[in-house]
């Protein structure tokens, strides 16, 4: 298990991400792009009544989102992390919680050991604040956060249970959320609804600043 310093760690979380690609132009048989912040091809809401399927697994409206993310093949690393930061708990609490997770794509986008060393006991401090920058309290779906960003003039200022700000953009038809150093992440499938609240999944890992 490689053993990264934490401002090693740091740097490697705030440089995750590169330029997106070009979203109108993205076709289904494009590869899987390689960095963490290329725009999806596809990110239009699924039929109203249904719930969008994750890593083609079903999720239920009724059940929480950690009920809910443990049953997406897709998510694990997430999952692991939310147990590693002792947080499983709070996001089966009644929220509501909109959540911004992460794919294990988006996790393995990350320099080498970097997932490894945030899940390390003595790193917990810092798993807690990365994965609370990806929570927004209340029940944002996507196209009250592109009221919000039409409202804003472009932009949509989040502030997340971590207390830093979460920044979103539309580009195109995808929306985008940027951290505080920059770090851009693409939403992939939107209202994903929750019991407790409502999940996008997005193809990158956010950071906020980490001491």
């Amino acid at each position: 298990m490689t053993k990264l310093p934490l401002i090693a760690l740091v740097g490697a979380l705030a440089m995750a991400g590169c330029a997106p690609m070009n979203a109108d132009t993205a076709t289904a048989s494009d590869p899987a792009p390689a960095a963490a912040t290329a725009a999806p091809a596809d990110t239009a809401m699924a039929p109203a009544g249904n719930n969008p399927m994750v890593g083609g697994a079903a999720m239920v409206a009724t059940k929480t989102i950690v009920e809910n993310a443990s049953a997406a093949p897709n998510l694990t690393t997430l999952v692991a992390a939310l147990k590693a930061a002792g947080l499983v708990e709070t996001l089966s609490g009644p929220g509501p919680f909109t959540v911004f997770a992460p794919t294990n794509d988006a996790f393995a986008r990350l320099a080498p050991g970097t997932v490894d060393t945030l899940l390390k006991p003595e790193n917990k401090a810092s798993l807690v604040k990365v994965l609370t920058y990806h929570v927004v309290p209340g029940n944002v779906g996507s196209e009250q956060l592109k009221t919000m960003i039409t409202t804003g003039g472009g932009t949509a200022t989040l502030t997340t249970v971590e207390g830093s700000t979460l920044t979103a953009r539309m580009e195109g038809a995808a929306i985008s959320v940027t951290d505080v150093n920059g770090t851009k992440s693409y939403i992939e499938t939107p209202d994903v609804r929750q019991s407790n609240g409502v999940v996008h999944v997005v193809n990158g890992v956010v950071v906020p600043k980490l001491g």
